[in-house]
């Protein structure tokens, strides 16, 4: 089926409201969200990676439509999983920064009056499953089983270590010795409100799970949606050494362990892909395949040609590698400039679904469910947005179309051609200033839309929002011309 160049969008800011309507489709698809952790832009072999083999992933981007202008919400985990499951900005929900990790349980999570993408589709009859990382809320009320999903196996911290036959020791000793918190990296993982008894290297456990699902749901009708949260290749490095051993000719030991757990990823997806195709599964899935962020290149990733790394602004910050596969719906062997964003899933999905939205959800994406079908298209004129604070300022990147402003830190604003220059080298800020005025006061429109943080990631960034020194958006919007006076910020 043919796929247009171009997709028709509007502009999505967080005061767009999405009203549901119904796909003239005959059958609803499965939907499998393949999420890694932290993998950069280069680190697939469909997106060129010179020395990381990903050849079951590349099979599945070879067969669909991969996205090379595909965007998260935010350069951090925490709250661009907060963006995919709740269709908002994390800025606009009050969710800009990472859950801490103490090992305690805390009151902090995703607003419940937020719905779910989860809660949309198991309303709409999918069994629902979520595998892995969870990163939204450690409370019983924010788990994923009270949050839409009919079974969770995984941790619900910002991370994990690799092999239990070394942090389940670790954790026993402490336990036993009346320690607590205990840090959540060597919790035993969880299967829905019991321990999960797992024995094999964390990435392969999360496959053969997912294998599971898949296999206890043959032959039945309900379709089903699995979001799957591997944690690899996030920290602490740590891979298997059969894996190692297939990147022996990478000096570097960080690279070298990142790839061996990009390689076992690579090694589940192929595995659950074996399944579905035997379970008669595979053609009527939908599967999407992304990174929660950009890459850091301080532990073994690779964003080029992007600059930047996660928590950035900057391409590699947010721009992720992502490619749909759907047989026979989705056009096989293309590529995609067009712009598209994770937030653009949840609309998408409740389409596909033909599930009804709840009244008054606010949603910041587009349904792009027409590139899937191969309906005409225009062009992309709608602006997606990153904006992280730091410690006194803040970092913001804007798109629409070609054009790109980004400024980092206390430096000026800059203006790319994100299309001609992916690597924003050539600031064109001085050649077209009018068309640099224009994004950054609508960027600015944008911000004042956001609400106060409902937890910090850290003292001194809680400590920066009552001094008042953050969110700082008058410093953050100060450009030549600009007509809004810093005194007139206010959040919500």
């Amino acid at each position: 089926m043919k796929t247009g160049n171009k997709v028709l969008f509007s502009l999505a800011g967080c005061s767009v409201l999405v009203m549901s309507n119904v796909l003239a489709q005959t059958s609803r698809p499965n939907i499998l969200v393949v999420l890694c952790d932290d993998l950069g832009y280069c680190d697939v072999g469909f997106n060129g990676s010179p020395d990381i083999k990903t050849p079951n992933i590349d099979k599945l981007a070879k067969g669909g439509t991969v996205f090379t202008s595909a965007y998260v919400a935010h350069p951090f985990c925490g709250p661009s999983r907060a963006a995919l499951m709740t269709g908002r900005y994390p800025q606009c929900i009050g969710t800009p920064y990472n859950l801490r990790d103490e090992g305690y349980e805390t009151e902090d999570g995703v607003p419940l009056s937020e719905t779910f993408m989860s809660n949309v589709l198991h309303d709409a009859g999918y069994y629902t499953a979520a595998i892995g990382k969870w990163h939204l809320g450690d409370a019983d009320r924010f788990s994923p089983n009270n949050r839409g999903f009919d079974e969770f196996y995984g941790f619900l911290g910002g991370g994990h270590s690799y092999f239990p036959d070394k942090y389940k020791p670790m954790y026993n000793q402490q336990s036993k010795a009346g320690k607590y918190p205990i840090k959540g990296y060597i919790k035993p993982l969880m299967h829905n409100n019991q321990p999960a008894g797992e024995t094999e290297y964390i990435t392969d456990e999360l496959s053969n799970q997912t294998i599971r699902v898949v296999n206890g749901l043959a032959g039945k009708t309900q379709p089903f949606f699995i979001y799957l949260a591997y944690n690899a290749p996030h920290t602490p490095l740590e891979a298997k050494e059969e894996d190692l051993k297939q990147f022996a000719t990478i000096k570097n030991p960080d690279r070298r362990t990142y790839a061996a757990m990009v390689y076992a990823v690579d090694r589940g997806v192929g595995e659950i892909v074996s399944a579905l195709k035997a379970n008669k599964q595979y053609d009527n899935t939908l599967i999407v395949f992304f990174s929660d962020n950009g890459g850091n290149f301080n532990h073994g990733a690779n964003n080029y040609p992007l600059q930047g790394l996660k928590g950035d602004t900057w391409e590699g910050g947010y721009r992720v590698p992502m490619f749909f596969h759907w047989p026979q719906t989705i056009a096989a062997g293309k590529k995609s400039d067009i712009p598209v964003s994770s937030l653009d899933l949840y609309p998408t999905f409740a389409k596909l679904a033909k599930a009804t939205l709840p009244k008054g959800k606010i949603l910041d994406g587009k349904d792009i469910s027409g590139i899937l079908s191969g309906e005409p298209t225009a062009a992309d004129e709608r602006m997606i947005y990153a904006f992280r604070h730091r410690e006194g300022y803040n970092d913001v990147g804007a798109r629409r179309g070609d054009w790109k402003i980004t400024r980092m830190g206390n430096e000026p604003w800059q203006l790319f051609n994100i299309t001609n220059d992916i690597g924003e080298h050539r600031d064109m800020s001085g050649q077209f200033p009018d068309r640099l005025k224009t994004m950054v006061a609508e960027t600015e429109k944008w911000s004042r839309t956001h609400v106060g943080p409902l937890w910090y990631y850290s003292a001194k960034d809680e400590a920066l929002w009552k001094a008042g020194i953050l969110p700082g958006f008058g410093d953050t919007f100060e450009v030549e011309q600009l007509v809004a006076p810093p005194s007139s910020y206010r959040l919500k």
